[in-house]
């Protein structure tokens, strides 16, 4: 079978539905068949694998894979495309160079057609009247990050969009009062990062002034801001809750190198990765593989970049497989509850990764 009938099968089975060892065994075949693909095509991935690997072969088990060190998407442009393409970069933080991600025409259609499969389930198949919170700048930039990203990718579900945010981040509370009072009789959905949400939202109105009893909320990022202000996942849920009567709250995890491969939240509060991910936990030190209940570095699998060689990403975050299989909201797989960042990004045992492309 051919990666893009595997990808195709894989995109179209119910999300979340596969048991792990069924997964792991789709996963693994489609690996080896995008491996093969970077190799031929990425000069930079060849050299990764020739050098820090032994070169290419096909693979018996995903945790024995080649990866990325998600750092390097920063220093060096990865490419594996050489028809048209645009450049999505991440937000990144303040003096810190972000990462740049080449994306073709191909790789843009199944990073949407995840998104679809992904959110089909939350939001319908019917487009909802949208509210991004975030400002209307972000989607026109010349060079797309990975907020302007996200709410391009989650306008697909919407209808009649609406921006809550003025360009200087200031909150714009005429349009949201509007927005709602056009909206908030019947189903509409809310989309932004979470801090945006926070300080865009909760601290501008007061309870009750606000009914978003129908709205559902979709948000990731930026919880190291609310986390020095003392605000869990659990109290940002339930003072949403108290202050606007908001209950279908989902946070997601996900990151610009793997646009498209949306970890969801259930209602257990971990998160879930799609049919078409997948992930390991690695030792900080060793990056042996760990198992359930260790908390280690996030390594992440997708079948969606085909453009650049984003199919196995070490990240920078420290996270734990919880459970597998539990079957919670009809979910399989893992489940995974994320710690936070590594101290430093500094990963020892990543410097052969790195050596082999500046030899």
């Amino acid at each position: 079978m051919s990666e893009t009938d595997l990808f195709d099968r894989m995109i179209e089975t119910e999300p979340f539905s596969l048991p792990q060892a069924r997964k792991e065994a789709l996963l693994l075949e489609g690996f080896n068949d995008l491996a093969r693909h970077h190799y031929a095509n990425s000069p930079e991935y060849a050299r990764i694998v020739d050098i820090a690997w032994g070169g290419p072969r096909i693979y018996a088990s995903l945790a024995d894979a080649p990866y990325i060190p998600v750092g390097l998407f920063k220093e060096i442009d990865l490419r594996s495309s050489a028809g048209k393409t645009t450049v999505l970069t991440s937000s990144g933080t303040t003096g810190q160079r972000p990462s740049r991600i080449i994306v073709d025409a191909e790789t843009s259609a199944r990073q949407a057609r995840a998104l679809v499969a992904s959110y089909r389930p939350i939001l319908g198949s019917r487009r909802l009247p949208f509210l991004a919170i975030d400002t209307k700048d972000v989607i026109r930039a010349t060079t797309l990050t990975a907020r302007g990203g996200g709410v391009l990718g989650m306008m697909k579900f919407g209808a009649k969009p609406a921006f809550a945010l003025n360009a200087d981040l200031s909150v714009d509370r005429n349009t949201i009062v509007a927005f709602v009072a056009a909206n908030g009789d019947a189903p509409f959905f809310l989309f932004g990062f979470t801090f945006l949400v926070w300080i865009g939202l909760h601290k501008q109105f007061a309870d009750g002034e606000l009914d978003l009893s129908n709205a559902t909320l979709i948000h990731s990022g930026g919880w190291k801001k609310l986390e020095a202000e003392a605000v869990s996942n659990a109290e940002f849920r339930a003072a949403l809750g108290r202050r606007f009567g908001l209950t279908k709250i989902f946070n997601f995890y996900g990151f610009v190198e793997q646009m498209g491969s949306m970890f969801i939240e259930a209602s257990d509060g971990l998160l879930y990765p799609p049919n078409f991910a997948d992930v390991i936990i690695r030792h900080p030190e060793t990056l042996e593989p760990l198992g359930p209940g260790e908390v280690g570095v996030i390594q992440v699998i997708s079948l969606l970049p085909t453009s650049y060689p984003g199919h196995s990403v070490l990240t920078e975050d420290l996270g734990e497989i919880v459970t597998v299989d539990a079957g919670v909201d009809g979910r399989l797989g893992k489940a995974i509850r994320i710690h936070g960042r590594i101290k430093k990004a500094e990963l020892r045992g990543c410097s052969d990764v790195i050596g082999a492309i500046a030899a």
